[in-house]
């Protein structure tokens, strides 16, 4: 597992699968904090980004109140088949990619997209499923 101590506003984190090409990326650029799936074999960075959800609205959590914009403290880990990935935030999963489903999951469903024939990933809901997230955690400890 792989974290960093940070304060909302500004953060990156990027940490890459046992099983190549994957990689994740929790960004907070000051607006907003998102998680992608990558996939570091592209050239582009932009053509690299398979998927994004997003994780809070740092507005929000300063509206929040004190707390909320806090130091937290936000951690990823891997699966042993390095095929999906767990945004944790102070202990809390927010959000998981499974790179074999081609399917992300977060607490915030959002962005959701219209499908379309190009499509690899599905992108029309990221709905939260704590199914998903209970079969991450066994195998880890199977």
């Amino acid at each position: 597992m792989q974290s960093l101590s940070f304060r909302p506003g500004r953060a990156f984190l990027s940490v890459n699968s046992p099983t190549v090409p994957w990689t994740v990326v929790f960004e907070d650029e000051g607006v907003a904090a998102y998680f992608y799936a990558c996939d570091r074999s592209q050239t582009t960075q932009e053509g690299s980004i398979l998927d994004a959800m997003l994780i809070y609205n740092v507005a929000a959590l300063q509206k929040a109140g004190p707390a909320e914009s806090a130091e937290r403290l936000a951690a990823v880990e891997w699966s042993r088949d390095g095929l999906q990935a767990v945004l944790y935030l102070d202990g809390y999963a927010q959000a998981l990619f499974d790179f074999a489903a081609h399917q992300g999951f977060c607490r915030m469903n959002f962005p959701n997209f219209i499908p379309t024939q190009d499509d690899t990933w599905q992108k029309a809901s990221h709905a939260w499923s704590d199914a998903a997230l209970q079969r991450f955690e066994a195998a880890l400890y199977a």
